[in-house]
């Protein structure tokens, strides 16, 4: 059962993730789309429709939640009911000691690797920006949004 328990986290968060990548995914699909279908928007002339991204947006954190949460609420219920509640016991202590373990890390590394890019671009250290070191940092930030911002706080 804590075998089990402390996998939960793990898939959750992965989920999650994903999750953010389908809509932000989404989010660049409309934008590419609004740039080319609206004359001027290139040129700053004409105002980019912003209600049609925070719909997607809005959309995506209510359908892409269902999934993860209907993991978190039936894998107990189903281990309780097929194998036990010694086994639920350990399934609920595996989740618990991996799942706060895993949101302490992802959101302390998603804000170390948001402040790494901060850092190089505001201070100019490493080279500032334009430089290799910057184009890592940007690419770690990528992956620590979602670890700081949604992954980390929803576990």
């Amino acid at each position: 059962g804590a075998l089990i328990g402390a996998m939960l986290p793990f898939l959750f968060a992965a989920l999650t993730m994903l999750s953010v990548q389908k809509a932000a995914g989404a989010i660049i699909i409309e934008v590419r789309r609004q740039f080319a279908e609206i004359p001027g928007l290139r040129e700053g002339t004409a105002e980019a429709d912003s209600d049609k991204c925070v719909a997607i947006s809005t959309q995506s954190s209510v359908q892409e939640m269902i999934l993860p949460g209907l993991y978190a609420i039936l894998s107990p219920i189903t281990v309780g009911f097929l194998i036990g509640p010694q086994c639920l016991t350990g399934l609920l202590a595996g989740a618990i000691a991996s799942g706060m373990m895993l949101a302490i890390m992802m959101a302390n590394a998603g804000g170390a690797w948001d402040n790494a890019k901060k850092y190089i671009e505001i201070e100019g250290a490493k080279g500032g920006k334009g430089t290799d070191t910057h184009k890592a940092c940007v690419v770690g930030d990528t992956v620590g949004d979602p670890f700081k911002d949604t992954s980390g706080p929803s576990l």
